[in-house]
């Protein structure tokens, strides 16, 4: 089991898809991450030897790339920064609401959660 920034990467995918399963990596990173530490992408990661896992965790330092905690803890200051300011977008973080301009009429559940159903409620006899 290779484990790279306190990540248990997956064993049967290959290197660049594996290495995404780390905050702050996705796939063109990954692919870089890979011709820096020269390991050829179409290779499984339990095949990789050692030596070479150790060079993914040297190419990650060199590159100064910020992951899992560190990359976390950028993203939820920036956020707290924008809701401090009193920004748009800190406005819309403050309310649960999309932040990047999507339609809130019919979609954006994810943000606002359940549907709560105003004014049909039950009639009193």
């Amino acid at each position: 089991m290779a484990r790279i920034a306190g990540i248990d990467i997956p064993r049967d995918k290959k290197v660049p898809f594996s290495l995404c399963y780390i905050h702050g990596i996705g796939l063109t990173l990954a692919n870089e991450i890979c011709d820096h530490a020269k390991i050829n992408k179409d290779k499984r990661v339990k095949d990789l030897s050692d030596s070479e896992v150790a060079s993914v965790r040297d190419a990650i330092s060199t590159l100064e790339i910020k992951v899992e905690g560190e990359q976390r803890t950028f993203v939820s200051m920036n956020i707290k920064r924008k809701r401090d300011i009193g920004c748009y977008q800190g406005l819309r973080h403050r309310r649960g609401l999309p932040v990047n301009g999507q339609r809130t009429k019919t979609n954006s559940r994810t943000r606002k959660g359940k549907r709560r159903t105003i004014g049909l409620g039950s009639k009193e006899v």
